[in-house]
């Protein structure tokens, strides 16, 4: 069994890139108030704050920051995962392996996870996290997206409405590690 190298901080900062099996779906926005409702009852017994999340059909990204003294991203996955897919009617297709586990076959069986190091890091994260949706073509403009929390950020007065206006350059940003 492979061993993954994760990085346990606690109170950290971490970006999370979250899939999908099959990255044909729209399942994810499809069933938004599903998922909205199993990451409310995951922070309600496993606490964390969401710095920025945006939910694309088939993947998504989120910026989270956990509670001082724990370190435990994990598990919150563990819980929004199997609690989205025990709210959804099975008919997926499941390999061998997942039948014989009884697994369901809707998520990728792992997540993208980075440490956020410093400020700048955290700030090509929390644009990349928002232009996604422009990225991959869903929308032309940031604004237009609705499964993201850029709108909360416009409020805060973080982004104007119209942010992003030469994207590629945004995206070449955020990409560059």
């Amino acid at each position: 069994m492979p061993n993954y190298r994760r990085a346990w901080v606690q109170g950290g900062t971490y970006f999370f890139t979250v899939t999908l099996r099959d990255r044909r779906s729209n399942l994810l926005v499809r069933e938004i108030d599903r998922l909205r409702r199993v990451i409310a009852q995951t922070k309600l017994n496993h606490p964390f704050h969401i710095d920025a999340w945006v939910v694309l059909p088939e993947h998504m990204h989120c910026l989270w920051t956990l509670p001082p003294g724990d370190a435990d991203f994990a598990t919150r996955w563990k819980v929004i995962k199997s609690g989205f897919a025990r709210r959804i009617p099975q008919g997926e297709s499941r390999s061998i392996e997942q039948q014989i586990r009884g697994q369901r076959g809707i998520w990728q069986a792992r997540y993208w996870e980075h440490l956020i190091r410093d400020k700048t890091d955290y700030q090509r994260h929390f644009d990349y996290i928002h232009i996604n949706p422009v990225k991959h073509g869903w929308v032309t403009a940031v604004k237009d997206w609705p499964y993201s929390t850029f709108h909360r950020a416009v409020a805060k007065g973080i982004y104007t409405n119209d942010w992003a206006g030469d994207l590629l350059l945004n995206v070449r940003a955020a990409e560059r590690r």
